[in-house]
């Protein structure tokens, strides 16, 4: 869900995350069965890409790479899922990425149908194309005389091999031979358009859903009609039929109703009434299983099933976004994992941004919810239309409701429980009307004090009212008569409920006592605001105004501190960050921009496909949160001031910003596993730099008991030996130790040079040990590389072998010491030089004393190895210091 820029610049602060809330458009949806893992999953259009979900939590497994225009058609089978757009089919592999493109369609493809290593499909001219899957070739070309036979569903008869069933929008059908291009037959068909063919449980029977809300039960074997059946709702959308052993046929229809009819006994069985708020765009009997996958342009995905006396299927799972676009988004609580959404469908919902299962939805607003309730009555009137701004505050909620909403052009307001996940238990309105509608006057502004316990409400007639959360008791009004003499614009409570700060359509900015309310202060603006928002921890209050421009106004001083100019449309909504710093502004204009306040500049401006209407920073600070016009979803933006360093510069007046696409679905590192994403590993280099010292990486047991051979050797010595078997079977001896070697060669070595380590240092150019690992000596002549290939055993060993007693030679132990010595220089393995130096001396120390030159190079080494190990002492100290000093110092 990476941003892809539209121009070489963007935004230095945000970069896109993902998209929040979208699940479905008015693309039927497709049903497929991962063998491997006994599992099926859903596949569903939005926009531009496809998603692919687990029917078992309906998690999202997958999002496609996103394509130029959005999807017109989708079909999947067992290894790949096709979709259109426009002319073009594609084929995506792993339900990510294109593998396959078939061009060759002049117009506008409106069916697909996978058959076998073929796919069919269909346009808008009536042409049909038959193409080869993996060749990407055109097989066979069909066209229809659009008149007489306009193709409207295709099908493939289940047995009937190379078949392809076509219905029309007259009403007809044909069956073709795909093979040999040959018509078989036409069925006469009925007076109405088919809209769908689906394959029953039953061979030779079809299926068949037509314009006028006719289903027929067809035998296309004997050309027949078993059954018939009628549905009042209009065309028939999308069919599907049980196969777990009732006899039950699924029909959709166009307002969002489901019918069950029993096919034994020929009749409507139940009414799934409302199972979406808008067409249902597909329906499907899960193979086996009780339980139907219904999906529609509402945005929702709903798994229903039937295990309950009548008939019926019951919510079982679902995921559900706006129907409509949102109008308000809001961080609830002080964690940032919630965002609290109102959309013009009249529900307020809540979206996590840590995982789709946390998402819930708060209902849609009701003026008397126990009426709502009852299924026997459909109470539109008793809605309440779409909230148009609320408030929200988490101090309280376990106790009373936390969140006031105002509702398109009604003055009252209504509360709303988060913890329960409905309306409240309020409707707050002032008495002063009397309830007189016709005085058209509506709540426009809210504020919920940072206790939780009042909610301040600003009214389109200038007053201000203050009511008490937990009674929703009246508590006051600001002002004698009015707070503002225009409608109230916007209204807020400082963080400490000393003050309250109000803005009118007057282009008057009161502040007022909170608790006398008792006016303190007006300030003229000169132009009617449009919105605001108070940032409580810093005081800063913001004023969009009408001419496009914003104020700050600084609570403490209470001054206007800041003024910015630079949006050329209408200020929608802002936002502060955590800390205040910024102000990040959305307009009409498609801009999205942030202020940096201390420097009273613009440090950052992106452009947008689509306005942003509103937006939220999270609490925590890294992300934020747009809804845009004629766009469903939530919005994230990460700021990657949080790990990374940005560096923020003014940005001059005449800045031309450019733009964004608006972020995927898809999260990073969610999802299957089979994406083939590929991976930039680091090869770490063996030593960072020549003044680091080094460690071997070595596993601790090569090198950390060299010492104590002796005692591990006495305690893992046997009680008794081993006793030889009679029949030993013959192996080639090999040498003890980590790579297996065999003995032959070791013995000859040993005998023609005495030790390994002998032979290897009475190569030529032996004597220059100044670097051990040079070009003196070759790759696999490095005595260094030979002791870390050997155990503690092998090490011993060899080191013991240097000794003359033992066929070493004093020259060869001193080529030891100016081994060490070039191993404490370069600072490589570090840990190893140690450990071989330590047994070294341990073995030959007293042969070193009596030796003049193993003593002047032995004290080379010593003088080396304390001017290392001092360097490395000061900073061990230094950190030590420092970490001391952090733990327990009163920072």
């Amino acid at each position: 869900a990476a941003t892809q820029n539209m121009g070489k610049k963007g935004s230095v602060i945000f970069s896109g995350f993902r998209a929040l809330g979208l699940y479905s458009n008015h693309l039927s949806h497709v049903v497929r069965y991962h063998k491997k893992h006994r599992e099926f999953y859903i596949v569903t259009a939005v926009g531009n890409c496809f998603h692919t979900y687990n029917v078992k939590k309906l998690g999202i497994v997958a999002v496609s790479n996103a394509l130029p225009e959005d999807i017109s058609c989708l079909a999947a089978d067992r290894m790949l899922v096709y979709v259109a757009i426009g002319g073009k089919v594609s084929a995506f592999a792993r339900n990510k990425e294109v593998v396959h493109m078939y061009t060759g369609h002049g117009a506008d493809v409106h069916l697909l149908l996978p058959f076998g290593d073929h796919i069919i499909s269909v346009d808008r001219d009536n042409a049909v194309i038959v193409w080869d899957v993996e060749s990407e070739e055109e097989y066979l070309q069909i066209t229809f005389d659009k008149v007489s036979f306009e193709v409207s569903a295709v099908m493939h008869p289940s047995t009937y091999l190379n078949k392809i069933l076509f219905g029309s929008s007259q009403g007809g059908l044909q069956l073709w031979n795909v093979k040999s291009n040959k018509l078989l037959y036409t069925f006469t068909g009925w007076p109405s358009g088919v809209t769908v063919l689906q394959q029953t449980p039953a061979v030779d029977v079809v299926g068949v859903g037509l314009s006028s809300g006719q289903i027929i039960i067809h035998n296309i074997k004997f050309d027949e009609s078993l059954m018939k059946f009628q549905q009042d709702w209009g065309p028939v959308t999308s069919l599907s039929f049980r196969t777990d052993g009732h006899p039950v046929m699924a029909a959709g229809s166009p307002i969002g109703h489901i019918g069950l009819w029993d096919l034994e006994e020929k009749k409507l069985v139940c009414q799934m009434r409302d199972a979406h708020n808008t067409a249902i765009a597909g329906l499907t009997f899960l193979h086996g299983e009780p339980l139907l996958i219904t999906n529609g342009a509402d945005n929702g995905i709903r798994v229903w099933i039937f295990d309950t006396a009548g008939g019926g299927g019951r919510l079982l799972r679902s995921r559900l976004g706006h129907s409509a676009p949102p109008t308000k988004i809001l961080h609830h609580g002080l964690n940032g994992h919630h965002i609290l959404s109102a959309g013009q469908d009249g529900t307020l919902q809540s979206f996590s941004t840590v995982h789709e299962r946390f998402n819930r939805s708060l209902g849609h607003g009701s003026i008397n919810k126990k009426k709502s309730k009852k299924k026997s009555l459909r109470y539109d009137k008793l809605k309440l239309p779409a909230i148009t701004t609320f408030a929200s505050e988490s101090a309280r909620q376990s106790d009373w409701d936390s969140i006031v909403a105002c509702h398109r052009g009604y003055l009252m307001t209504t509360t709303w429980n988060y913890q329960k996940g409905s309306m409240g238990a309020h409707k707050l309105e002032p008495k002063r009307f009397n309830k007189n509608r016709a005085l058209s006057v509506h709540a426009t502004a809210v504020d919920i004090t940072s206790c939780g316990n009042f909610v301040v409400i600003g009214l389109s007639s200038g007053h201000i009212d203050v009511y008490n959360m937990q009674s929703g008791m009246h508590r006051g009004q600001y002002g004698e008569d009015k707070a503002h003499s225009g409608a109230v614009r916007g209204v807020s409570v400082d963080g400490l409920n000393q003050l309250t700060v109000s803005a009118g359509a007057d282009k008057l900015v009161n502040i007022w006592k909170f608790k006398s309310r008792k006016l303190i202060l007006s300030i003229d603006l000169g132009t009617s605001p449009a919105t605001t928002h108070l940032h409580r921890d810093s005081g800063m209050f913001a004023i969009a105004l009408d001419d496009f421009t914003l104020n700050v106004l600084d609570m403490e001083t209470k001054r206007i501190v800041r003024k910015f100019s630079g949006h050329r449309g209408q200020v929608n909504d802002m936002a502060f960050s955590p800390d205040g710093r910024w102000l990040i502004t959305a307009a009409m204009d498609c801009t999205i921009r942030t202020w940096d306040l201390p420097s009273g500049c613009l440090v950052d401006c992106f452009l947008v496909e689509f306005a942003a209407v509103s937006l939220t920073m999270s609490p925590t600070g890294d992300f934020l949160a747009s809804s845009h016009v004629d766009n469903l979803g939530i919005y994230l933006w990460s700021n990657n001031t949080l790990c990374s360093m940005v560096s923020l510069r003014p940005l001059p007046a005449d800045y031309e910003p450019t733009g964004i696409m608006l972020p995927g679905t898809y999260e990073e590192g969610e999802g299957d596993a089979d994406l083939n994403t590929e991976m930039i590993e680091y090869e770490s280099p063996e030593q960072l730099d020549e003044q680091l010292v080094t460690l071997s990486l070595l596993a601790d047991s090569r090198w950390k008991n060299l010492l104590h051979l002796d005692i591990i050797k006495k305690r893992n010595k046997p009680k008794e030996p081993p006793k030889v078997p009679k029949a030993a079977p013959f192996f080639m001896p090999t040498i003890p130790g980590l790579i297996p070697q065999f003995s032959l060669a070791w013995a000859l070595t040993k005998v023609l040079f005495g030790t390994t380590l002998h032979f290897k240092w009475h190569v030529p150019q032996a004597n220059t040990m100044n670097n051990p690992s040079s070009s003196s000596f070759p790759p696999d002549n490095d005595p260094v590389g030979l002791l870390k290939e050997m155990g503690p055993s092998g090490i011993d060993a060899e080191l013991r072998g240097l000794a003359p007693d033992m066929g070493g030679d004093v020259s060869v132990l001193q080529g030891f010491l100016k081994m060490v010595a070039s191993m404490l220089d370069s600072k490589r393995d570090f840990d190893l030089a140690q450990a071989y130096l330590a047994l070294f001396l341990k073995l030959h120390i007293r042969l070193i004393s009596q030796e003049p030159g193993l003593m002047e190079e032995a004290s080379k080494v010593s003088e080396k190895l304390e001017e290392t190990w001092t360097s490395m002492q000061t900073l061990f100290n230094q950190s030590l210091c420092l970490l001391s000093y952090t733990k327990s110092a009163l920072l």
